[in-house]
């Protein structure tokens, strides 16, 4: 992590105990700033970023980016997903789609061959 990044973050760990700190006050925000010496602007600027820091984290959690090199997504439940799809998963089976490709295996599969063969047709071509 950068120092931008871990400043920022300090920032908005410190600004998040103002807005609690003011918040639990009861006062207005413009009493409390009066009172506290911070400007009104500065405070509203800070809860924007608060506010906007919040929703990148919630959008992640729901949408992860990518994955790193190496992992790929697994669906434990396929018939719970898909429950339109007429083949059947036995609990001994392992089966992964991957750019249109499905692999079905059993679980006796050795997993580190099982990895490189998801590495590779996961390559872009």
């Amino acid at each position: 992590m950068d120092t931008k990044t871990m400043t920022r973050e300090v920032r908005l760990r410190q600004w998040a105990g103002i807005m609690r700190e003011r918040k639990e006050s009861g006062k207005s925000v413009r009493l409390w700033c009066l009172e506290s010496g911070i400007k009104e602007k500065t405070f509203y600027y800070w809860q924007r970023q608060l506010r906007a820091a919040a929703c990148e984290h919630y959008a992640e959690l729901a949408h992860p980016k990518s994955l790193p090199p190496g992992f790929a997504e697994v669906k434990l439940d396929e018939r719970a997903v898909h429950p339109e799809r007429t083949e059947t998963i036995q609990p001994s089976e392992i089966c992964i789609e991957i750019s249109g490709m499905k692999i079905k295996t059993d679980s006796t599969y050795p997993m580190n061959m099982l990895a490189a063969l998801c590495r590779e047709l996961a390559r872009p071509c």
